[in-house]
């Protein structure tokens, strides 16, 4: 009997077209259906300032991991593992061949090495929060050293986020935040096929550029407006969506519609080099290298995933 080939994935920087090749790839191969890795496609209502597959896409290929919760929801990487889990069981359990796709790399990390990840406790959380805002997190920081000084050597003390995380987590699950995860400097084998889709940093720049005017011709502005409206109640994951904070400044007059676009741009073009260099770090991946059409790189990644 055949051995079924492993689960690609196929990763690489915002704008670098790997969403697309995926989809061509579903299209072509019978039995391919996509699963995002992306932070921000969850949520419902951000389609466009997310480049989210279309409907038109959806309609084609089938797709799993999009719009699951709505922007003012909580969902961080520990609800998408759970989530990604299940989808690819389920896929599987029907004989279909799941075929990854996105540039989150935490999330992919929390897939494909199935990291041992901490839950929420949000009302402890709200509580450090209002502690974090009256006294700042400097005090907080130093009951992190009591409790964890691991997690506690690896971050600033005034980074109130990432303290009031790391005492959510030691003080809500009665471990260390610091015991979670076997550490993402280690890249194990994994039960999946890593291949990276790679342009030169100049294409992906001009390709950034590019979508963000395509996203405005496709409403997105009107889309700000609507997220816009939740206020205080969006998500803190939800409310680090690239393009929306700037648009948002455009649209309560304080800057000009093209500044807006200069500053969400170059905020997008710097994210996309942190990606570059997430991934960089990973020995396991395959890169196809494309310059400037990733299209071209169509028949060797439609001959990764058709790989028996």
């Amino acid at each position: 009997m055949p051995v079924a080939p492993l689960p690609v994935v196929v990763v690489g920087t915002t704008a670098s077209g790997k969403s697309a090749l995926a989809q061509d790839v579903a299209r072509a191969l019978p039995g391919v259906e996509l699963v995002a890795v992306d932070s921000m496609q969850v949520y419902r209502g951000m389609d466009i300032g997310t480049a989210t597959p279309t409907p038109a896409e959806r309609a084609e290929v089938v797709h799993h991991l999009l719009d699951l919760v709505e922007p003012g929801e909580e969902f961080g990487v520990a609800d998408f593992q759970r989530a990604a889990r299940a989808a690819l069981a389920d896929i599987e359990g029907r004989g279909a061949r799941p075929l990854l796709v996105g540039g989150t790399g935490l999330y992919v990390r929390a897939v494909v090495d199935d990291l041992d990840l901490p839950g929420r406790w949000p009302e402890l959380r709200a509580d450090l929060e209002v502690e974090a805002r009256a006294e700042g997190p400097a005090g907080l920081h130093a009951r992190l050293v009591v409790l964890d000084p691991v997690a506690a050597g690896r971050m600033e003390p005034g980074n109130a986020r990432r303290v009031v995380r790391a005492l959510e987590v030691t003080l809500g699950s009665g471990r260390p935040f610091s015991s979670f995860g076997p550490g993402l400097a280690a890249h194990p084998p994994a039960p999946f096929r890593l291949v990276g889709v790679e342009l030169p940093l100049a294409v992906v720049d001009e390709r950034i550029a590019a979508r963000f005017r395509a996203q405005l011709d496709a409403g997105f502005l009107e889309e700000v407006t609507a997220v816009a409206a939740l206020g205080d109640r969006l998500s803190r994951t939800a409310a680090q969506a690239l393009g929306y904070a700037e648009l948002l400044d455009h649209l309560h007059g304080r800057c000009t519609l093209d500044d807006a676009v200069d500053v969400a741009v170059a905020r997008t073009r710097r994210f996309a080099r942190r990606q570059r260099r997430w991934f960089r770090r990973d020995p396991r991946i395959h890169w196809l290298h494309a310059d400037p059409d990733p299209q071209a790189l169509l028949p060797a990644l439609l001959s990764i995933v058709d790989e028996r």
